[in-house]
């Protein structure tokens, strides 16, 4: 370790074994570094470890003797080469690059042997075929080797993107700190964006920041709780379980068995021997009444139907621009063995802090553009993208304004006409204008059978063209919205039966149905081409 906190030497017996292992006080629960070593025994099968490029030879452009003074004693008291180890381990039997740098090697400092040693990573690892693992720890730019440190930057950023262009996953984590030209660089460029908790992650750090401007910052200013409230980080990963969601994150990457087919085949028979449950008491409602159905507080809301519907769900966070967006909820799950990315726009329906905190399922131009960066990542890997939608509409304050609402929605749909995997988007509850339909370019389109689909919100509705919000009910039975209204318009391939009133308690039937559905979709969908399923999707919008 490189510093410990004042509460080891008050700790005593297993806890500071446990500190000494974990690197986390159990009073404090500072996270202090670790070695190299001590990871790869943490995240390894057996602390098997092979190194790769372990003596390229020392760096000094300028030929600073202070500066190869400097390398000398560093190697000489921590008995490590540089700033970074690399090689090849297995996690649960994964084949996997691993890069760690090592903030006792001058502060972690990126130069030619740090940048060079990180572009063979991916170089081999784009030719072995493997994703890359990549702990960072970093001051910036190693200052002694000048403009040489600078360009380390680009080389590292375009071994990134050879690799990703190859199809191959890259996950960062994010020690303390990550700052400078590797954040500016490498750091940022992984699919997949961890953090330690509380690490300082930033491009200039908060020193460098107070001083140059003059601003008193906010009290955790860059660190990596603030970095993912910005957008900037996928999740906050505990050293405990670390490797537990590292295996899961690697294993919903892992390239499909040659069988997944057949599984589908049988599940999907399976699934179509049980008998679908009788529609009882049926009363037909009117448009206003299914509206007031569709926003009951009792209705499962999109978290309700990821935790019923798949496995594995891992959330991730951020736009990478600006913040996240706690109205549209994105990750990847497994469904039956199948690895997808899940979308849904999550109304806040436990309690007023709970809608305060969803932002009452609005999104704002955040969610979209995390919703649009998980799509494409998901387009890379090859995995169906689900989306389940129910909002009033898209976030209209004046904040959402500024951030470009409008062009983050047109974006969408700009973008989602040419996605080449299959998209299914499921209303389950409002369907309400735009917002609606940024994740509602599908190549299918279902409904649950008491949702609703329309141009703007009633209220909406009346206030435009009547200039009186009170006339909802009046205006909603203008409006086309119900799932009958669409089907018979032909905006949606599929109606799921819904008991009534649908409730977290009665939603297995529900359930049932939607997971056969969802099971044939995956069936129908995964035999198209690429050039098929944008061809399709652009015929199927095109017709309206």
């Amino acid at each position: 370790m490189i510093s410990i906190c004042d509460c080891f030497e008050q700790t005593v017996g297993k806890d500071k074994q446990w500190m000494k292992e974990m690197g986390i006080c159990p009073r404090c629960h500072k996270y202090h570094p670790l070695s190299p070593e001590k990871r790869i025994e943490m995240l390894s099968d057996g602390g098997v470890f092979r190194e790769w490029d372990g003596e390229i030879p020392c760096s000094n452009p300028y030929g600073d003797e202070q500066y190869a003074e400097r390398l000398l004693i560093m190697r000489e008291r921590y008995h490590i080469k540089e700033a970074i180890v690399c090689g090849e381990i297995r996690i649960c039997g994964i084949r996997t690059a691993i890069g760690i740098m090592d903030g006792r090697f001058m502060m972690g400092s990126m130069g030619h042997v740090v940048g060079e040693k990180v572009a063979r990573l991916f170089e081999k690892a784009m030719k072995k075929k493997i994703p890359v693992l990549l702990f960072c720890c970093s001051g910036g730019a190693r200052m002694q080797e000048g403009i040489i440190s600078l360009m380390q930057m680009e080389k590292t950023a375009a071994a990134v993107k050879r690799h990703s262009d190859a199809g191959m996953l890259y996950i960062a984590v994010l020690t303390n700190p990550t700052t400078g030209g590797v954040t500016a660089s490498f750091a940022s460029l992984a699919d997949i964006i961890l953090a330690e908790a509380g690490a300082t992650i930033g491009f200039a750090g908060p020193r460098v920041v107070a001083q140059t401007m003059g601003e008193e910052l906010p009290k955790g200013f860059q660190s990596a709780e603030f970095q993912l409230e910005h957008g900037f980080l996928d999740a906050i990963v505990r050293r405990e379980t670390m490797k537990e969601e590292l295996s899961q994150l690697f294993l919903m990457h892992k390239k499909e068995p040659k069988n997944r087919k057949t599984r589908i085949i049988q599940g999907k028979i399976e699934i179509e021997e049980r008998a679908r449950k009788t529609r009882e008491n049926k009363q037909n409602c009117s448009n206003w009444e299914k509206v007031k159905v569709a926003r009951m507080s009792e209705r499962p809301t999109a978290l309700d139907f990821i935790e019923k519907l798949f496995e594995q769900f891992f959330e991730l966070h951020g736009d990478r621009c600006y913040g996240d967006d706690r109205a549209i909820i994105g990750g990847i799950a497994s469904f039956h063995g199948t690895p997808v990315t899940v979308l849904a726009q999550q109304k806040g329906k436990k309690s007023m802090e709970d809608a305060l905190y969803r932002n009452f399922g609005m999104p704002c131009p955040e969610g979209y553009r995390k919703a649009l960066r998980l799509i494409k990542e998901a387009e890379k890997f090859r995995r169906p993208v689900i989306c389940l939608i129910d909002t009033v509409g898209a976030f209209c304050g004046k904040c959402a304004e500024e951030r470009g609402q409008g062009e983050a929605i047109a974006r969408n749909l700009y973008e989602l006409s040419t996605v080449t995997i299959p998209i299914l988007s499921i209303i389950i509850g409002e369907g309400g204008s735009g917002g609606a339909l940024a994740l509602g370019v599908g190549n299918e389109v279902w409904m649950l059978e008491n949702a609703v689909y329309s141009v703007l919100s009633p209220e909406g509705y009346a206030s435009i063209l009547w200039h009186d919000t009170t006339k909802g009910e009046e205006a909603a039975e203008h409006m086309k919205m119900t799932a009958e209204h669409m089907t018979e318009m032909e905006i949606i391939e599929k109606v799921i039966e819904e008991p009534e009133p649908l409730t977290k308690r009665n939603m297995a039937s529900v359930c049932i149905e939607m997971d056969m559905e969802i099971r044939k979709f995956l069936f129908k969908y995964e035999k198209k081409s690429p050039k098929t399923l944008v061809r399709e999707r652009y015929e199927r919008f095109r017709k309206y």
